[in-house]
């Protein structure tokens, strides 16, 4: 009957078109209300300007603000200042002081933190670091071997190498007690040892 997939459409649209004629018609008010959800934007400009733009499109700026952009942007920095003063003053904007991200952090810190300031507590240390620091030449060997049974995989060439060396670190991030024990140990073989 129809030949191409032209001759389809083109008749398609006029029995739409003729439809939508009739039913004007019979119900001017409805079909107004229906062509006003289902219309282009040239039916309407008042609905294109309402609609927001689909993301990633151009926002469209009113007539209104756009030359004034342009007047400002063509302003000197003497008049740019001006203005600001002139529309503090004109919208009662009061000044406020530029402050550095890192004093804004600190005045969000709460009245309690400020509080924990003023009466700080002293944090009693749980992990020490044991160095030995001097020997008695007339203990050396003892110190020696003491060294090699604090330090696992150490032998007794490595623990010479490390008393001579000194100051040196035996352990390090060990508990209270266990720093008391190594401190006797190695005092006991003639070191001189300090807890940090």
């Amino acid at each position: 009957m129809y030949c191409t997939r032209r001759c389809l459409r083109t008749a398609l649209r006029a029995a739409a078109t003729s439809h939508r004629q009739q039913l004007q018609r019979q119900t001017p008010a409805l079909c107004a209300l229906r062509l006003l959800k289902t219309s282009p934007a040239t039916h309407s400009d008042a609905i294109a300007i309402a609609t927001p733009p689909l993301d990633g499109a151009p926002k469209q700026y009113s007539p209104k603000i756009q030359p004034l952009v342009g007047d400002i942007a063509n302003l000197t920095l003497l008049e740019a200042s001006d203005l600001n003063e002139l529309l503090k003053k004109t919208l009662n904007i009061q000044d406020v002081g530029m402050m550095p991200m890192g004093a804004m952090a600190a005045s969000a810190v709460p009245a309690a933190a400020a509080d924990e300031e003023e009466a700080p507590v002293k944090k009693e240390q749980t992990h020490f670091t044991v160095k030995l620091t001097e020997l008695k030449a007339a203990e050396k060997v003892k110190l020696i071997k003491e060294v090699k049974n604090c330090i696992q995989g150490l032998n007794l060439v490595q623990a010479k190498k490390l008393v001579e060396a000194l100051p040196q670190e035996i352990r390090a991030n060990v508990s209270k007690e266990e720093a008391e024990k190594l401190k006797a140990a190695l005092e006991a073989a003639g070191g001189t040892v300090v807890l940090e």
